[in-house]
């Protein structure tokens, strides 16, 4: 990573494969152990913050030196710092002129002049730190300070997002500071071709989805083969180049920012990026002999559900009637593992994975709802027959099976860029675990504008109709007041559950979820009107920019109402932060209810225990409703701190089996 060293900023150390990228080096369990706790300690007196705002009061005045230059001067001061930094390195002296002529331009390329908090996050990105800003802060403009002074100063730079919306909508809003400076941007989405990632990844900035770079990435390394030699591996390249062959997408992995970190590196990092090619395409009988043994099951008897970690688990009963269920099928069905594993499978098909919660079918395909950001999955599938079992489940086309080839951990892909940086607004958290995991140091960057939005609190009701029709009384009254109002729910079910209770007492809304995402850029662009209700998916929760009307501005601002609490308090604070930004009045309420899903899953016994004490429908007092969510959260990221340590171990042992993603 590049770290200060007598003035300047230099790259951390290289590994020895083809591309441009760190060294895998992973500390050991007691060395993460210590690092992730000395973290959280050192994270309470961390104090980065005044010298940052002393070096931005320093860049406010060297750009006042540029408010009367023409733009021709501009430009040529950009050809000036881009030779200097290729020459010198990023010295503190020519980040600072740097960031004070981005600035600059900024201002008059798109009419955003960055406010020293950002110049504040800005540096703290080139230094390799995390900045934790909060929500409507204006990350976008932020990270455009630090990917154009490191593009200037010739690293090829990466900014990472968590959707296609944000990825293509940050590159073309910033598109002119880009080339006023004499740069280049692209962007890479799902769907694209590989020329056109090619040409994307040729840009002096790229801004990509997390997923698409890193399935590039390993597609690359399929492509240059198995712990080849840096002189082997040129050579092949040329060969294949002047054969006609194909070429590598990526240029290695240089300088990174990645938005709203926390959810890419500490969310998303409980599953691993996996690239498979086609396995055996005809199991379809061993399928419905599975999903058969498994409607002969009975629960408690036969099997387990372990909800909280999409897991059924056989007794030792349910195994012996799985055999003798099975007896002289033949194939998989003679070895005990492999029965029990796909009726295992099976019974978590049936019973642990829902329609409109964890995947939709469209156009008669089951197709993945991505937990984290509520859009589809497009290409995803689950492995070890788990996909083509929902498939059969749904009465669709059966997909081929498919056997892995590489895979991935974001600890893994993130942890090789010779300069990694990032910014959420929720990273207090997760200190410890991204300074174990990724040795990334967070730093607290003020508030430009003090923080007007009303917390109303939250209301616990009995049921969810209950809930859903305070919902729907409270969006009305709000939107009498010509007030917009975000009504954010936890799946595509219970988005359209609500929109079918508003609907029931005749209140205009719009319904944001997977299955119109073609349709965010719009729905978003309009949610900040007077009056004006949406009810969304997780969709809405990140990096989403509601900008008000001065109408609902006076009205009182954007309401958001939580229905559902998540599974990690972070994601809810976001959804909350989609209102107040940047000074603006808000407000924003959670409606919960015991039969949320949040608490069925990881607070059934105390929400249980609780609905019998309480009674009633509600609303019960705010009190229980925090007692309940603080169970429940608990348990889940507790259940998922498990899960990455996890898929870290099972890396390990897959990076033994293949020889693939091992240490340079």
């Amino acid at each position: 990573m590049l770290r200060f060293s007598d003035g300047r900023i230099v790259a951390g150390e290289r590994g020895s494969s083809l591309y441009p990228e760190r060294r895998d080096e992973e500390p050991g369990k007691a060395d993460r152990w210590l690092i992730e706790n000395y973290g959280r300690v050192a994270a309470l007196f961390e104090r980065g913050a005044p010298r940052l705002r002393r070096q931005a009061e320093i860049i406010e005045e060297l750009g006042k030196k540029l408010l009367s230059a023409s733009d021709d001067a501009l430009r040529q001061e950009a050809a000036r710092l881009r030779a200097a930094l290729r020459r010198e390195g990023f010295t503190i002296d020519l980040v600072n002129e740097t960031f004070a002529l981005v600035r600059e331009t900024a201002a008059r390329r798109v009419g955003m002049r960055p406010y020293q908090v950002q110049l504040m996050g800005g540096l703290a990105l080139m230094q390799g730190r995390l900045a934790e800003m909060q929500t409507g802060e204006g990350k976008t403009l932020t990270a455009s300070l630090a990917a154009a002074t490191a593009a200037l100063g010739g690293w090829p730079t990466h900014v990472v997002t968590v959707n296609d919306y944000l990825a293509e909508r940050d590159a073309e809003e910033l598109r002119p500071l880009y080339e006023a400076l004499g740069l280049s941007v692209g962007f890479v989405k799902q769907g694209q071709e590989p020329p056109q990632r090619r040409a994307a990844y040729a840009c002096d900035v790229t801004y990509a989805v997390n997923k698409e770079v890193a399935f590039d990435y390993q597609r690359d390394r399929l492509a240059m083969g198995r712990r080849r030699l840096q002189s082997n591996a040129m050579v092949d390249r040329i060969g294949r180049a002047e054969a006609g062959g194909p070429s590598l997408l990526l240029r290695g992995l240089h300088f990174a920012i990645v938005d709203e970190a926390d959810s890419i590196m500490i969310d998303e990092a409980r599953t691993p990026l996996i690239i498979a090619g086609a396995g055996d395409a005809d199991e379809q009988s061993i399928y419905a002999t599975a999903l058969n043994v498994a409607d002969q099951l009975v629960a408690g008897a036969d099997f387990e559900l372990i909800a909280a970690n999409r897991h059924a688990r056989l007794t030792d009963e349910g195994g012996r009637k799985t055999r003798a269920l099975t007896e002289g099928f033949g194939g998989l069905w003679e070895a005990r593992r492999g029965r029990e594993e796909m009726v295992s499978q099976a019974l978590a098909a049936k019973r642990l994975y829902a329609r409109d919660v964890d995947y939709v079918v469209v156009d008669g395909k089951v197709q993945i709802v991505d937990a984290f950001t509520g859009r589809i999955a497009d290409g995803r599938q689950w492995q070890n027959g788990l996909h083509q079992l929902i498939e059969m489940k749904e009465g669709v086309e059966i997909t081929a099976r498919t056997a892995t080839q590489s895979s991935i951990t974001y600890q893994r892909f993130f942890r090789r860029y010779l300069h990694l940086a990032g910014m959420s607004g929720t990273l207090a958290e997760t200190v410890g675990e991204l300074r174990a995991v990724y040795g990334l140091k967070v730093v607290r960057i003020p508030k430009n504008r003090p923080n007007r939005r009303i917390d109303r609190g939250a209301k616990l009701f009995g049921d969810a109709d209950a809930k859903r029709a305070a919902i729907a009384e409270s969006a009305q009254a709000l939107q009498a007041e010509g007030r917009p109002v975000l009504i954010g729910t936890g799946s595509v079910a219970e988005s359209e559950a609500t929109s079918r209770a508003l609907n029931a007492t005749g209140i205009a809304h719009v319904l944001l979820n997977a299955r119109n995402d073609s349709e965010e850029a719009g729905i978003v662009a309009q949610a900040g009107q007077t009056g004006r209700i949406t009810v969304a998916t997780s969709m809405a929760g990140r990096g989403t920019d509601i900008k008000l009307t001065p109408e609902a501005r006076a009205a009182g601002g954007l309401h958001v109402i939580l229905t559902q609490y998540a599974e990690s308090k972070r994601v809810d604070r976001q959804l909350v932060g989609r209102a107040g930004r940047q000074g603006d009045p808000a407000s924003c309420e959670a409606l919960v209810a015991f039969d949320d899903d949040m608490f069925r899953l990881h607070a059934s016994g105390f929400a249980r225990w609780l609905r019998r004490a309480l009674r009633g429908k509600g609303p019960f007092p705010a009190f229980w409703a925090e007692r309940l969510r603080r169970a429940a959260q608990s348990r889940a990221e507790k259940l998922a701190a498990q899960a990455r340590r996890d898929t870290l171990n099972r890396q390990r042992e897959f990076d033994k089996q293949l020889g693939f993603a091992g240490r340079e």
